[in-house]
């Protein structure tokens, strides 16, 4: 009697580096759509308003320097989404801008160990309250850095850019004269 193959998608080596995982497996990044999350590109004003530094968060599971962000959100708007997920993963709140400042992309493993490529519109909130009492307080490290120590610590090469290129929206210019 000949053993019966199951056809069944070969699993990565965990072991590997996430690009490695995926390039033993291709197929894992092609078989589905990328997938929507939005993201809070949280700042305060510092110097008297001549500089920013950029909230930088902990991730769960790895410990990496993040962004806050998450899934869309049924009933709510992008930029709802992306403020909510600020005050639940580093308890901020402030002025959120309803228009994206910016995208990148990047490879999300999922909880049963599939990889998922995903979007993030990133949504700009200029802090004004931060509280210690927010849902993952014991799960994460909250930083705030300069625009370049945070494109330093994230991974993700297309976010590196944004949030060093990163000029807040919306407060006008005085006039020079």
């Amino acid at each position: 009697m000949t053993p019966s193959k199951k056809s069944r998608t070969p699993r990565p080596d965990k072991s590997q580096p996430l690009l490695q995982q995926l390039a033993a497996v291709p197929e894992m990044l092609f078989a589905g759509a990328f997938r929507q999350q939005y993201g809070a590109l949280c700042f305060r004003r510092s110097n008297a308003g001549s500089a920013i530094e950029i909230l930088v968060i902990t991730s769960r599971d790895s410990g990496r320097w993040v962004i806050p962000k998450g899934w869309p959100m049924k009933g709510k708007k992008p930029f709802e989404a992306a403020a909510i997920e600020a005050w639940e993963e580093a308890g901020m709140r402030g002025t959120v801008k309803k228009k994206p400042v910016g995208r990148y992309t990047y490879l999300k493993e999922l909880d049963n160990g599939d990889v998922a490529p995903c979007i993030v519109d990133m949504f700009q909130i200029e802090v004004t309250d931060i509280s210690g009492d927010f849902k993952e307080r014991d799960q994460r490290i909250l930083d705030w850095v300069s625009p370049d120590e945070a494109a330093r610590r994230v991974r993700e090469i297309e976010l590196k850019s944004l949030l060093v290129q990163f000029e807040p929206q919306g407060r006008k210019k005085r006039d020079r004269g």
